[in-house]
């Protein structure tokens, strides 16, 4: 089970620089290399992809206690104006005019046929020209997105690109214990809220957010502090530093969309089981690209659906493996899929047709040239611990 990490496959987005181009390298490269990162080329940017403990150890360090992840890589670009959200609407199907200010929302860049140019975060922040937002996009993508919101947005919304801010992730069970030490307060933070607050005396804007499932929160702060705000982090007794192979094993084990893996400009999310980021506004007046397409699919059944797959045995099925039916017939094909160190066994997502989408068909995955059996799961494989004060909303 452990061989099968021992070696990391590159990690790689759509839209990443070619081999020849020089990579980025995040605030926080020197660090990584002195705690014994090894380093690979990720969206353009040398990242850590697994530190000396190994991938499942943090994984699973995460799972019970608190990891850091520099997600300093990812596009943060702020919009300002009273109107930005009315305006982002005409590019997104997320209800942004009711998101209250200091609340933030999960939502997607849509091309007119319905697919996803990217997913991205959409947090209300109050400015002084009016409300504004900050957007936190992949960063394959960042260029391509600040590109079509200057090409889209009406002109009285001010596009402000920050990528040279820095980002962190703090994330598990132990993450607010440990980040109220710097911050008071912060553990009484509903899930998708935000803040304007000082850690370790850097002015940061904290969001309690993130991508693994588990409690947690993400940083933004200015390049020349992200260092030591992490240092002082990584020295709490609860906090490891953790790469990108357990960030995907992670966000793997919640069920969630890896850009260019699981959604791309060929999926609406109708067929990804994102509809539940199409507001009950939008649905009843349209008015995002491709909505035609996508309020039809509301109504009556997309020809395939995003599903869970847990496969027998302990073969993992990686993306790009066929789905059959147990005919042999092809159904589908895996968009993510490895060993879920939590769960102690492979696990996979992947599209089918429609038909064999409901929970528990049975099916096969074309592994090595042989057909293994595997059925439709629930998603997520793993319950997610996101905190939800009581009478807290977003």
């Amino acid at each position: 089970m452990a061989s099968e990490w021992q070696e990391v496959r590159p990690l790689s987005e759509p839209g990443s620089q070619s081999s020849d181009a020089p990579l980025r390298r995040t605030p926080l490269y020197e660090l990584h290399r002195a705690r014994g990162a090894r380093m690979v080329g990720f969206a353009g940017y040398e990242m850590p992809v697994q530190y000396p403990t190994g991938i499942i150890a943090e994984h699973l360090h995460t799972r019970t206690q608190a990891g850091l992840f520099d997600v300093s890589h990812m596009g943060q670009i702020r919009l300002h104006g009273a109107g930005a959200a009315n305006a982002l609407e005409a590019l997104v199907p997320g209800d942004l005019q009711a998101l209250m200010p200091r609340h933030m929302r999960y939502t997607l860049l849509l091309n007119e046929q319905g697919g996803i140019l990217d997913d991205l975060m959409a947090t209300r922040l109050p400015d002084g020209a009016g409300d504004g937002l900050m957007l936190v996009v992949n960063a394959a993508c960042k260029e391509a997105d600040l590109a079509h919101l200057r090409a889209r947005l009406d002109r009285s919304v001010t596009i402000e690109p920050r990528f040279e801010r820095a980002l962190l992730a703090l994330q598990g069970p132990k993450a607010a214990t440990v980040l109220s030490r710097f911050a008071p307060g912060v553990e009484r933070m509903p899930f998708m809220s935000a803040a304007e607050l000082s850690v370790a005396g850097a002015p940061c804007i904290v969001t309690r957010s993130g991508y693994t499932g588990e409690d947690g929160f993400e940083i933004s702060l200015a390049a020349d502090h992200a260092v030591s705000v992490a240092e002082r982090l990584l020295a709490e007794p609860e906090v490891a530093p953790i790469g990108l192979g357990a960030r995907d094993t992670l966000r793997l084990e919640a069920g969630l969309c890896l850009y260019g893996h699981d959604i791309d400009e060929t999926t609406t999310p109708v067929e990804a089981g994102l509809a539940w980021t199409i507001g009950k506004r939008r649905r009843a007046k349209g008015g995002f690209p491709g909505a035609a397409i996508i309020l039809r699919q509301l109504a009556e059944e997309p020809a395939r659906r995003r599903v869970g797959i847990r496969p027998d045995g302990r073969a993992p099925a990686r993306e790009g493996t066929a789905i059959v039916d147990l005919a042999g017939n092809p159904i589908g094909q895996v968009t993510s899929g490895g060993f879920g160190p939590s769960i102690g066994a492979p696990v996979a997502m992947g599209y089918v047709d429609a038909a064999h989408s409901a929970e528990g068909t049975a099916l096969a995955l074309i592994v090595r040239d042989v057909a293994r059996p595997a059925r439709v799961a629930r998603l997520p494989f793993v319950p997610t611990h996101y905190y939800r004060p009581t009478g807290a909303s977003a």
